[in-house]
């Protein structure tokens, strides 16, 4: 079968398009035949060897992606998913056999959701990573209705996907955005929109003088933000915290990795991508001997929406 292969860390050079064996399901599996998956920041990350070698890797070459979406081609004996069923999941490319990127891809069962009717695998293939990460983030945050929540990177994939299922949840928002991503933020559903920038903070606290509740550093910010949060706030951080707390601000790192098997919450998602709650948006369509393209348009900034390599 074919795969986007990382043959070697580099730049988006060293992605070809590889041969690999068909994958077989064992016990608690499914096999899906892949139409679509995304390209997102762990994508870069594992192509340039940030994090090393996956760790159950035979060695190169390695395949990239988080979220798919496709068709059920086989199942475990006793699955309760049926050959034929539209699906999406999420993957870990540090697993032994790789990640999302790929003809054909096993995976959990518990990783896995069903696709609406009304909803295209290529979109449906933007919802499993993106949408589980700010699922956990809220998770974490535990806010009640009427509470404020910041988001940084409120125009990206998760800062969206956040904005979206706060303001479901009765929550007050208050976005980061450039101006001219501020009437897709607000469209998104956030209540106050700030321009985003070196001064964000102050910014926030303009907009809310007692300080937010919480905030989502989905812009991976880092220290600088930690005075838009009230005395005894809350961040939640994509990514590794740079700097240390101050006031009693908790800070908590989110890892979608701890809902790689949380297909149920997946399947809500789902739901309310159907109820209009969640809005998927794809930036572009491109087959999967693109993907080299695909990230060089990724790295130059400026995407909304997710960039969806099809096989």
């Amino acid at each position: 079968m074919r795969a986007v292969g990382i043959t070697e860390f580099g730049g988006p050079e060293v992605l070809q398009i590889v041969e690999r064996p068909m994958p077989e399901p064992g016990a608690g599996q499914v096999r899906i035949r892949v139409a679509a998956a995304t390209v997102n920041p762990t994508d870069i990350a594992l192509r340039q060897g940030v994090f090393g070698p996956p760790p159950d890797s035979a060695g190169p070459p390695y395949i990239p992606g988080m979220e798919l979406a496709g068709i059920i081609d086989l199942a475990s004996p006793g699955s309760d998913w049926p050959v034929g069923e539209r699906v999406m999941a999420i993957v870990s490319p540090r697993s032994a056999g790789g990640g999302a990127q790929a003809e054909f891809v096993v995976v959990p069962e518990d990783s896995v959701a069903r696709v609406p009717d009304a909803i295209g695998l290529t979109a449906a293939a933007t919802l499993p990573m993106n949408g589980l990460t700010a699922r956990r983030a809220l998770d974490l945050l535990a806010l009640e209705p009427g509470h404020t929540l910041a988001v940084t990177g409120a125009a990206g994939a998760v800062g969206g996907y956040t904005i979206q299922l706060a303001a479901a949840e009765g929550l007050k928002v208050v976005a980061d955005a450039a101006p001219s991503d501020a009437g897709l933020v607000y469209s998104l559903g956030a209540d106050i929109v700030v321009d985003r920038g070196d001064d964000v903070a102050t910014a926030i606290r303009r907009a809310v003088p007692g300080g937010v509740d919480a905030l989502l550093d989905a812009a991976v910010i880092g220290g600088p933000v930690l005075p838009a949060v009230r005395d005894g706030g809350q961040i939640a951080a994509v990514r590794p915290f740079q700097g240390d707390s101050e006031r009693d601000v908790s800070i908590t790192l989110v890892l979608v990795s701890d809902y790689v098997h949380a297909g149920d919450k997946l399947a809500a998602l789902a739901d309310q991508v159907s109820a209009g709650q969640v809005t998927l948006r794809v930036a572009a369509e491109m087959p999967a001997e693109e993907a080299a393209q695909a990230h060089r348009r990724f790295e130059a900034g400026g995407v909304r929406g997710r960039l969806v390599l099809t096989f």
